[in-house]
């Protein structure tokens, strides 16, 4: 009994063996930069890590279909490196003999591929599925609602144009009564009236005028 649990058992890790292999069919290969992401706060990878990633997978194939059965064990890795790389394949729960279509393997890890990359605090650039394209992050949403933004930018136009309306009144203001004021002080200064049709300068009352016709006539004439 014994001896068959054994065959068993090994047969069962030969043909594990066969299915995860480097460029095996089905197969994907992670390199992750643990160092790269964290730095100090870099932790070791290990047999914990190596559990953590098949739950991760396993639950991806779980969540992409919700008829899907896959277990832990149904993940394989193989060809672990020290700078932690390795390959990996999920088997058919149904056969365990037989691996899930890589297709179906990488829509899993594609649709999942945040959480996965959460649970082990890294990004699409420190962990990577080397044949799954890196998905695109979602948008980052900002604190402020676009529509409170486009409304405060058309009210700032607004009150800019107001204030400029305003600040060109008051100048235009200013420069017409200046005008008004240098043209009255002009018309003070040179003052003319009309007399008879003829525009004559203004007679100053106080001291007259000395008419030139009987001007020279005076002067024709001696004084006694």
């Amino acid at each position: 009994m014994l001896r068959a649990l054994l065959l068993t058992l090994s047969v069962v890790a030969i043909a594990h063996a066969e299915l995860c292999k480097p460029d095996a069919q089905n197969a994907f290969k992670v390199r992750i930069s643990i160092k790269t992401a964290l730095g100090d706060n870099a932790y070791a990878w290990d047999a914990n890590e190596e559990y953590l990633f098949k739950a991760m997978v396993a639950f991806a194939m779980r969540r992409y279909s919700s008829k899907s059965t896959t277990q832990i064990s149904n993940v394989l890795l193989c060809n672990v490196t020290d700078r932690v790389s390795f390959w990996f394949v999920v088997t058919d729960s149904s056969k365990n003999v037989t691996t899930v279509p890589g297709s179906e393997v990488e829509a899993a890890i594609r649709m999942n591929r945040n959480r996965i990359n959460s649970a082990f605090l890294l990004s699409d650039k420190t962990l990577q599925f080397l044949k799954i394209t890196s998905t695109l992050s979602p948008p980052v949403e900002p604190s402020t609602p676009v529509w409170l933004i486009v409304f405060g930018v058309v009210l700032c136009l607004i009150v800019a144009g107001i204030v400029f309306l305003v600040v060109s009144g008051i100048q235009k203001h200013k420069k017409k009564n200046k005008e008004s004021t240098e043209r009255e002080n002009l018309e003070e200064k040179v003052e003319v009236t009309l007399e008879n049709g003829i525009p004559c300068e203004a007679l100053d009352l106080k001291a007259g005028r000395i008419n030139g016709v009987f001007a020279a006539d005076d002067e024709r004439f001696t004084s006694l």
